[in-house]
C-alpha cells in the first residue's frame, strides 16, 4: 500500500498492494506551487515516507502547534481565520530523494485544517491538507513507514 498525492487534481489516493485505488480524498496543497526549498511554502514533489503519526485519539478539530495539542478544539462554526491551522491528525513526511530531503525539517505534513472551504484548491503553506473527517479516516488506515508519492 502507498499514498499518491496529485497536485494538479488536488487529490490523495490510497493505493492497495494490487495497484488499485481503494480510497480517494480531496486535498489542498501549496498556494505557491511545488518545490523543496526551505521557507518556500511549496509542496515538495517525489517519494516520501510517513515518519511519524501524531494525534491518536484527539477530538476532531484539535489544534496542534509544534505537534503538541494546544487544548483548543476548532469548530466549523468558529469565525473564519485566514491562517491554515494544523488540526485533528498529523502524518509527518520525510523525503526519500535528494531533492526532497528537507521535507521533514520543513515540517511537511498531511493534516486536517480549519479551511475546509478551500479543500480542492491550492491554498496551503506547503502541507497536504484534508477535511478533518477525512484525515481521521486516512490516519486509521496508514501505518508509519507508508510511502507517499507527491506528483505534479
Amino acid at each position: 500500500m502507498h499514498l499518491r498525492v496529485s497536485v494538479s487534481a488536488q487529490r490523495l489516493d490510497l493505493i492497495g498492494d494490487d495497484g488499485r485505488v481503494t480510497r480517494s480524498f480531496p486535498v489542498s496543497t501549496a498556494k505557491k506551487g511545488t518545490g523543496s526549498e526551505p521557507d518556500s511554502h511549496q509542496t515538495p514533489l517525489g517519494w516520501h515516507r510517513v515518519c511519524e503519526k501524531i494525534g491518536d485519539g484527539a477530538a476532531a478539530g484539535t489544534q496542534f502547534v509544534g505537534r503538541k495539542p494546544t487544548g483548543r478544539v476548532w469548530q466549523p462554526t468558529d469565525p473564519v481565520e485566514k491562517k491554515n491551522l494544523v488540526l485533528t491528525r498529523i502524518l509527518w513526511l520525510d523525503g526519500e530523494e535528494e531533492h526532497n530531503r528537507t521535507s521533514k525539517d520543513r515540517f511537511i505534513y498531511i493534516h486536517g485544517t480549519n479551511r475546509e472551504d478551500l479543500i480542492g484548491t491550492p491554498a496551503s503553506a506547503g502541507c497536504v491538507c484534508l477535511k478533518n473527517s477525512d484525515v481521521i479516516d486516512l490516519y486509521s488506515l496508514v501505518p508509519v513507514g507508508t510511502r507517499v508519492e507527491i506528483a505534479a
